[in-house]
């Protein structure tokens, strides 16, 4: 599909999942979901980290004591931070390593400063020693339990005894999860704040991202505003113009029966012409049939609206939100569109399928491909597929075939 140079709009779209985009612009590979590790490693993890943190705290005691002075006397104290940091990062290289085999953490390959390593070990050193005595305690109280178990099994414990020794426990074993539970969800934030994006960088980029998209909606508002100008000037309005020239031409005296029939048979041909290419502009504004026979039947009237043959393979079970619908929707017609126009294609595969909570729309021509993902067409889908937090994806290498992939998030 050629890009039409004044049709389109995106941001960068993937391919279907397990689709290979040979050449032209690398395949959008959907972002990974983390895969839980077993409870078994998991719990391993968090006691392998409770002896790094006695290392931590190790490192701490001794590298205090010799470079104290050091540290305390300005001349000598960068020298010694340095030192002192060199330490701390190979501590927290083995902190990264044991949440990545433990816990299935992935963090980006990035240069982190040295006030945060000294930063993350020092947190990292308390948060492990405090789960090293919660763990602790729950050893302890497991030894308890088994002697109470004894107890009773010996006949030297009442009712009573028991009674109270049970509430007792189960209050502190309740306590003792929670802290656990807590303090593991505290070792993970501090990696992530240490060798991931923190928080705040996260809510940065996402306050970005909204804010670039936004701008790109209003643009691709105003060149769609712009051709629908366009579509109605230079057709409906000229259409209009020759139906009136036509009438007049009938209206004028001196015409034979046979001339005016034959003026009023083009100026009834025009009217015709005039209310498909308004329907046809109206149908681009938007498609009133996805409110009243849903996605299918909308894609339908653009198969059968097209001059090329269109293949639809519509894969969907659950109803989609509506503005999921209208992405869509658009993401078809305007990519059938531009192959219709300037592809030289002789055949279109559209497929519409859920690959989770995700719908992926692609759309393949046989043309001569060279389709430009820059070109304003192209940009246009894009930001309407970008303000719904999904991609788009255009491979178009010279001789085709062109793909263009949307994914959109349906939750």
């Amino acid at each position: 599909m050629q890009g039409d140079p004044a049709d389109t709009t995106i941001r960068p779209l993937p391919t279907a999942p397990g689709t290979a985009a040979p050449g032209g612009d690398p395949p959008p590979t959907p972002t990974p979901t983390p895969t839980p590790t077993p409870l078994p490693r998991r719990a391993a993890g968090v006691l392998l980290g409770c002896l790094t943190a006695l290392l931590g705290l190790l490192y701490f005691a001794v590298g205090g004591a010799l470079l104290g002075a050091p540290l305390l006397w300005p001349r000598t104290r960068r020298r010694a931070l340095v030192v002192l940091t060199a330490g701390a990062r190979r501590l927290t290289a083995l902190e990264r390593r044991r949440r990545s085999f433990f816990f299935g953490d992935r963090f980006p390959d990035r240069p982190v400063p040295d006030r945060r390593i000294l930063r993350h070990l020092a947190a990292r050193t308390y948060s492990g020693l405090l789960t090293g005595v919660v763990v602790g305690l729950l050893g302890f109280g497991a030894v308890l339990a088994g002697l109470l178990v004894v107890g009773l099994a010996r006949g030297t414990l009442d009712w009573g005894e028991l009674v109270s020794q049970v509430l007792l426990g189960g209050v502190l074993l309740f306590l003792n999860v929670q802290g656990l539970f807590s303090l593991v969800a505290l070792d993970a934030r501090l990696a992530r704040e240490c060798f991931g994006p923190s928080e705040r960088e996260l809510m940065q980029q996402r306050i970005d991202e909204l804010a670039t998209s936004r701008a790109a909606v209003l643009r691709a508002v105003d060149t769609e505003r712009r051709r629908i100008e366009r579509d109605l000037h230079d057709g409906v309005q000229q259409r209009l113009v020759a139906l009136a020239m036509l009438l007049g031409r009938a209206r004028r005296g001196g015409r034979t029966p046979e001339q005016a029939r034959t003026l009023l048979d083009q100026a009834h041909q025009e009217s015709r012409d005039v209310l498909a290419e308004l329907r046809e502009v109206a149908w681009r504004v938007y498609p009133t049939a996805l409110d009243t026979l849903g996605l299918q039947e909308a894609l339908a009237g653009v198969s059968e609206r097209c001059s090329i043959p269109v293949r639809t393979e519509f894969a969907l079970t659950e109803p989609l939100p509506a503005p999921v619908e209208t992405a869509a929707y658009f993401v078809v017609s305007e990519s059938v569109t531009n192959a219709a126009k300037h592809s030289a294609a002789t055949e279109i595969r559209v497929s519409l399928r859920s690959h989770g909570p995700v719908l992926v729309v692609r759309v393949e021509d046989n043309g001569v491909g060279g389709a430009r993902p820059d070109g304003s067409g192209l940009t246009g889908l894009r930001s309407r597929v970008g303000a719904l937090d999904g991609r788009l994806h255009v491979h178009s290498p010279p001789g085709g075939p062109t793909t263009i992939t949307a994914e959109l998030p349906c939750a």
